[in-house]
């Protein structure tokens, strides 16, 4: 539906000493596409808290492939699944430099009010960046 890519280069730190990317920085892969996705739609994160808008995860499931490894570069592909309500959904996929498919994932995250930390629809702002 709306997708976007974003390149990462896997650092040393994120890797075990196999050179493995561990499990569990692949939720930090998804974060980093989730919020360059929010970027290229015109909509700061920053900004959405300033709004008293909040995004937690509400579900993350992976599936895991084949293994990132240290000094590549993997393209995080992150896709809208549907137009927002009071929630978002995104399903990723992460590549490697050859372009194979490493890992396959699904978010969904809730939109809440900073101030009552009660669920609310998402803001008209974000409906109008996504002309979907």
């Amino acid at each position: 539906m709306n997708t976007h890519q974003t390149k990462i280069k896997v650092r040393y730190g994120e890797t075990d000493q196999m050179g493995v990317v561990y499990h569990g920085n692949y939720a930090n892969y998804l974060e980093i596409g989730r919020l360059d996705w929010l970027d290229a739609i015109g909509v700061s994160y920053k900004e959405m808290e300033a709004n008293d808008v909040m995004l937690p995860v509400v579900s993350m499931s992976l599936k895991y492939l084949k293994s990132a490894i240290y000094g590549d570069i993997i393209t995080v592909y992150t896709t809208l699944l549907k137009r927002p309500t009071a929630s978002i959904e995104f399903n990723y996929e992460i590549h490697n430099s050859s372009g194979e498919l490493l890992t396959t994932a699904n978010t969904k995250l809730a939109f809440i009010n900073m101030k009552s930390n009660f669920p609310m629809r998402c803001p008209k702002y974000i409906l109008d960046e996504l002309q979907i």
